[in-house]
């Protein structure tokens, strides 16, 4: 390419290389899919042989891109409107990245450029890549993602006002749910699962992924994700507004969205403590909007790990909206009550595991260990009663500390003890939580220097639904950042940040709405079902993994490979709320903290 003249490269000249992102609008790229860079009028060269983040980039950020294994060793930014070099640096040495067996790269790294502008990346052998450093570079993307909730609520009409192009009648009122055999063994209902005066109320909630049930156990560590988002960045979300029926109530946003869930966990307890594990239809539903879904709807099983993630959200959200307003603090008080009667039970009934029942063909989400649930839920209810036999329990329970997932959560109980505005903790042991946590944060710092892709993820990380185990790890180095005011933590969590948003080997940004090449065909029933082209935008798609559960064609059996855009895929294109509220977390975190360093 001509390098002389630079602002001609920003000129839509006749190469199909060129893409012109206007501000509301987007175009066809030569991927044959929309391109949007945050809204911004800008014109970007699409390289596929250069991966970095399709996003902008924030000022106080990691600033990555893979390279290509080719004879440069240099390489410049460019500034657009002053047209000279405004940055050097020297590519590292060509590694091969032990997922992607294969593929060899070097790495540009210019984090320390934090002016804000549009540039170009320039290398000796590739074509140039544009892209900008913003104040405001993850604003959009935060609100869509936050946003992505309102668009998964059950039991309600998605209005044009809210919903625009993804308007969509209300589905599954949940107003007649049917118990399940498998709910009411050992009680006075047993036998009756199919008798039309044993009905359940449990309306509203969250549709968990792809298809349209609502489990508690996913729908815990989702909740909790956003809760503490919350919790942890309260000045960010006070008068953040996404454009939601509750908008202007007078209470943030997000806490009108997470709203929403707790009122259907709280009808998903039974009178004695127990709670339901999930609210489903037996089999999977079709090709289908939400309200052509008409199969009979059950609550089905319940289990040690529902009591106990019920026991944990519901004590925290009793903390969170009791300081909200008068209007919460009823709701609260119930909370907290239905948070200890389901620890309680969970205590009397220690291993009840949830078996899929021959009939039922919807997610399981099964555990048979809850050492790491009991720990989290007494971490929950000592933050919010502040009775030390809660400590005690924590103590008895805790386990090794892990990337969070739904199925392992033993973090979560001592990231709220060490984020708890009041501590009342023994000094000695809120070192031990402390150092815990900092030892795990410093292996993740470990695997992005040694990485090929400066970014700390393992074999182990590409599991189903990688992008989140990546997002965890990321809110894990923000609390070590929080803790220790040390950048480099906050440094490779957004090296993550950056990974889902197109610093990957596979060319896609794996966030619907955003980046040259997104996702577009997620696993996602409305998405596929609505006629609309675009899928709902700010969803996170679940991410490479070689399990390739599906049966779909992949273009690779390497782990950071194996992905396709393909509504086929559900094992690495589904989208989910466990996934979703990481993403949120992060985008917040990145958010706060750049608007604190510029006051």
């Amino acid at each position: 390419m001509n390098h002389t003249n630079i602002r001609s490269i920003f000129t839509f000249a006749l190469s199909s290389q060129l893409v012109l992102s206007a501000c509301g609008s987007s175009s066809t790229n030569n991927f044959g899919v929309e391109s949007n860079i945050d809204g911004e009028s800008v014109a970007t060269i699409i390289s596929d042989r250069v991966a970095m983040s399709q996003v902008v980039f924030l000022p106080d950020s990691e600033k990555a891109a893979l390279v290509p294994d080719l004879p440069a060793t240099q390489f410049q930014i460019v500034s657009i409107a002053e047209g000279k070099v405004v940055y050097e640096g020297a590519l590292t040495d060509s590694k091969e990245w032990q997922v992607a067996k294969g593929e060899s790269y070097k790495v540009a790294d210019f984090s320390t450029l934090n002016s804000a502008g549009d540039l170009i990346l320039r290398i000796d052998g590739v074509e140039d890549k544009a892209f900008q450093i913003k104040q405001n570079a993850y604003d959009k993307l935060h609100d869509a993602s936050l946003k992505s909730f309102y668009f998964n609520r059950a039991s309600t009409e998605i209005t044009e006002e809210y919903g625009g192009a993804w308007a969509r009648a209300a589905g599954h009122l949940d107003e007649k749910v049917n118990y399940h055999v498998s709910t009411l063994k050992g009680s006075a209902k047993e036998g009756s699962s199919n008798s039309k005066d044993v009905l359940l109320i449990a309306s509203k909630g969250w549709y968990d992924a792809g298809d349209y049930g609502k489990y508690v156990v996913n729908s815990g560590i989702a909740t909790y994700t956003l809760l503490a988002a919350f919790q942890h960045h309260p000045n960010f979300y006070q008068n953040r507004k996404i454009n939601i029926p509750e908008s202007g109530n007078g209470l943030p946003d997000l806490l009108d969205e997470i709203s929403w869930n707790l009122e259907w966990l709280e009808k998903m307890q039974a009178d004695d403590g127990s709670v339901y594990h999930k609210l489903t239809t037996l089999k999977w539903p079709g090709k289908e909007m939400p309200h052509q879904d008409k199969r009979a709807l059950y609550v089905i099983g319940k289990s040690t790990s529902a009591a106990l993630d019920f026991a944990a959200v519901m004590a925290m959200a009793s903390r969170v909206y009791g300081k909200q307003s008068d209007t919460y603090l009823t709701k609260s008080q119930q909370w907290l009550k239905q948070a200890t009667s389901a620890y309680q039970w969970a205590k009397a009934n220690s291993d009840l595991r949830y078996v899929q029942p021959d009939d039922v063909k919807s997610g399981e989400y099964g555990d048979d260990f809850f050492h790491d649930e009991f720990s989290w839920a007494a971490a929950e209810l000592f933050l919010a009663t502040n009775d030390t036999q809660f400590i005690t329990d924590f103590t008895q329970y805790q386990q090794p500390f892990t990337v969070p997932s739904w199925q392992h959560v033993s973090a979560l109980g001592v990231i709220s003890l060490l984020s708890a505005e009041i501590n009342n903790l023994d000094e000695a042991f809120y070192q031990q939580l402390r150092k815990t946590l900092l030892d795990n944060a410093d292996v993740y710092v470990a695997q992005y220097k040694e990485s090929a892709s400066r970014l700390p993820m393992v074999a182990d990380d590409f599991v189903w639904g990688s992008n989140s185990a990546a997002l965890n790890k990321a809110i894990v180095l923000m609390q070590a950042y929080r803790l220790t005011d040390n950048a480099e933590y906050k440094a490779v969590a957004s090296s993550l940040m950056t990974y889902v948003l197109g610093k990957n080997p596979t060319g896609y940004s794996f966030v619907t709405g955003f980046g040259q090449k997104p996702a577009m065909l997620p696993h996602h029933q409305a998405s596929q079902s609505d006629g609309v082209s675009k899928p709902i935008p700010g969803m996170l798609v679940g991410g490479p993994q070689n399990g390739q559960q599906d049966g779909c064609d992949y273009p690779s059996d390497e782990p950071a490979l194996s992905y396709a855009d393909t509504w086929c895929s559900y094992s690495t294109n589904e989208v989910a709320i466990n996934w979703n509220a990481p993403l949120v977390y992060m985008l917040a975190a990145l958010i706060a903290d750049q608007k604190a360093s510029e006051e």
